[in-house]
C-alpha cells in the first residue's frame, strides 16, 4: 500500500462511516497522545467501528484487535489501552506487551479486525515493531484499520521522526536544561502516510521542531496532532475528532507555510 499523500490530505473531504472490506484499504487513525481516559473513549469510537464492520465481514460478533505496546511500563500500560479502547466499544484483546528493547512477532498480528499500536519511547516502538512493518502494510492494504497512540502514530509515516530536539546543534524544541538534547533524526516507519508525524505539538511545544525540520529540508511535509485529537486517513480524505487541531507544515519559496485543521 502507498501512503496517503499530502496532496490528497489538503483537499480533505468527509469520510464514510463504514470500514473497507476485506481486499480493499483501510483508514488510518492517529492519535496525538493524552487521550487515555474514558471520556476519551469518542476518539476511538470509529476505529472500533471499522474493526467490527471487518470482523462481520470475517464471520465474527466481536471484532478482535490486536493492541501492541512497547513501553517501559510493561503490560501495564497495554492494559490502559485495551482500557480505553473498550469503553468505544465491545471487543476481543488480543494483547502483545513488551519493554523497550524486545521485537515484536508476526502472532501479534495473527487473525485480527485491527492494529492499535500504543505509544512509548518511539526509537523503542519503532525498533520494536519494525520486523512487522511488511505484514502491517499488507494487513492495512487488505481492510484491517491501523490505530496510533502518540509514537504509534509518529511511526505510521514513511519516515518516522525520532526524539531529538536539535538540527545542526540548535535547539528547535523544548528540552530539559540539564541535558542537552540530541540532534533530530529520521528513520524508517511503517509508510501508511507519506509524510511525517508529530505528537504533543500543542501541548509540549512541537510545532517549532518540525516547523524547522521542514524548513532545513530534513523532512519534506508533515503533519502535527494535538493531544486528545484524531486524525482519520482514508483514500477519499481525512477528518479531525477531538479537542484539538492537526498541523500541516508545508515548504514555501522563503520558509514553510503553516495550516491547521480543526475537528
Amino acid at each position: 500500500m502507498s501512503g496517503k499523500r499530502l496532496d490528497e490530505l489538503a483537499g480533505a473531504g468527509p469520510i464514510g462511516a463504514e470500514a473497507a472490506g476485506p481486499g480493499s484499504s483501510a483508514n488510518v487513525h492517529l492519535v496525538g497522545g493524552g487521550a487515555l481516559t474514558g471520556a476519551d473513549a469518542p476518539l476511538y469510537a470509529p476505529f472500533v467501528a471499522e474493526a467490527a464492520a471487518r470482523g462481520r465481514a470475517m464471520g465474527r460478533t466481536r471484532p478482535r484487535i490486536a493492541v501492541i505496546s512497547v513501553h517501559p511500563d510493561g503490560p501495564g500500560r497495554a492494559a490502559v489501552l485495551v482500557d480505553v479502547i473498550s469503553a468505544a466499544g465491545e471487543f476481543d484483546p488480543h494483547v502483545t506487551a513488551v519493554h523497550g528493547g524486545e521485537e515484536i512477532g508476526l502472532a501479534a498480528l495473527a487473525d485480527v479486525d485491527g492494529i492499535a499500536v500504543g505509544g512509548g519511547i518511539v526509537e523503542e516502538v519503532r525498533a520494536g515493531l519494525e520486523p512487522l512493518f511488511d505484514e502491517l502494510r499488507r494487513q492495512v492494504a487488505d481492510g484491517v484499520p491501523y490505530l496510533g497512540v502518540s509514537a504509534g502514530a509518529m511511526i505510521a509515516a514513511e519516515g518516522s521522526l525520532d526524539g531529538g530536539s536539535r538540527i545542526d546543534g540548535i535547539v528547535v524544541s523544548p528540552e530539559d536544561p540539564d541535558e542537552p538534547g540530541s540532534e533530530l533524526g529520521i528513520g524508517a516507519g511503517i509508510g501508511l502516510v507519506d509524510i511525517a508525524v508529530e505528537v504533543h505539538v500543542a501541548q509540549r511545544g512541537m510545532l517549532s521542531r518540525i516547523v524547522a525540520a521542514v524548513e532545513s529540508g530534513l523532512i519534506d511535509g508533515a503533519l502535527g496532532i494535538d493531544e486528545r485529537t484524531v486524525l482519520i486517513l482514508a483514500e477519499d480524505g481525512l477528518r479531525v475528532e477531538g479537542s484539538g487541531s492537526v498541523w500541516r507544515v508545508l515548504p514555501a519559496e522563503h520558509g514553510v507555510v503553516v495550516a491547521t485543521v480543526g475537528a
